[in-house]
């Protein structure tokens, strides 16, 4: 499979900040946002956030996060990530805080917009899986550590982070049994988006390629199903899906509803913010 560069996921990604109507947050607050346009003075630290509106993505940690430190109050809640960016933008609300790669991808194409130099939290990525398949957790460990031991997964990783080296390509010889079913939220570059490949609509990005990986070393046909982030973990709860891969971080009240495998990267919540 020929994939494109990461300088065309960049592209898509501006081409959709640039043309998708706003999001309106689900927390039901005016349009006006909070104290965006009232702000005199920009925002350089962490400290200042106290008082602002802040733009997140519904069911993220960064939604709990922010609701937990700042009060509902403060939260402007967006079912995509760029959606959140854009209303940062439109002067909508103070700040938006998401994953540092993602924030990565939108400041480098959307201008007057920086991430604070200063992480607002640090966090794992794991694959959920349902509390009734230890099997399956297994498995995923057991491919997890052989990508990492035989060097696939930093390859994957240089791919879609530096833009290094060449893309996954799926093992067409791998005898496949049964399905392995993936729920995601393709908004999150770069570990997954929307890509037009060969003119078919594709999700691609390190998740699912990892994805595509582990189902070559398990013999599986790689399934995966885009829904709304707030519906994975209940998507892999019901038996709809069999694993949620969506840069997912392990939380203790995540943990009451699903098992996670081994962790797979370390990765930091960061807080973008107007120049």
């Amino acid at each position: 499979m020929k994939l494109k560069k990461l300088s065309s996921v960049l592209l898509a990604s501006a081409m959709v900040i640039s043309l998708a109507a706003c999001g309106s947050g689900d927390s039901g607050k005016e349009e006006s946002g909070g104290n965006a346009d009232e702000a005199a003075e920009a925002i350089t630290s962490i400290d200042q956030l106290e008082g602002k509106t802040i733009g997140v993505q519904t069911g993220t940690t960064g939604d709990i996060y922010v609701t937990d430190e700042f009060g509902e109050d403060s939260v402007e809640r967006y079912n995509k990530g760029f959606e959140a960016v854009q209303a940062l933008q439109q002067g909508k609300i103070d700040a938006v805080i998401i994953d540092n790669e993602p924030a990565q991808v939108f400041v480098n194409e959307n201008e007057g917009l920086k991430i604070l130099d200063e992480a607002y939290t640090e966090e794992e990525y794991a694959i959920a899986v349902s509390k009734d398949n230890t099997e399956l957790t297994e498995q995923l460990n057991e491919a997890l550590k052989a990508l990492k031991d035989d060097g696939t997964f930093d390859a994957i990783f240089d791919y879609y982070i530096s833009g290094e080296g060449e893309a996954y390509t799926v093992d067409e010889t791998v005898e496949r049994d049964g399905e392995l079913v993936m729920a995601t939220n393709a908004e999150f570059p770069p570990y997954e988006f929307h890509e037009t490949v060969d003119g078919e609509d594709m999700i691609m990005g390190v998740d699912a390629d990892v994805a595509r990986a582990i189902c070559d070393y398990l013999g599986k046909e790689l399934v995966i199903e885009d829904m709304q982030f707030d519906s994975i973990i209940t998507a892999v709860q019901s038996g709809k899906a069999d694993v949620g891969f969506a840069g997912m971080t392990v939380t203790e009240d995540r943990l009451k509803s699903v098992d996670f495998s081994d962790t797979y990267c370390t990765a930091r919540q960061v807080v973008i913010v107007k120049e």
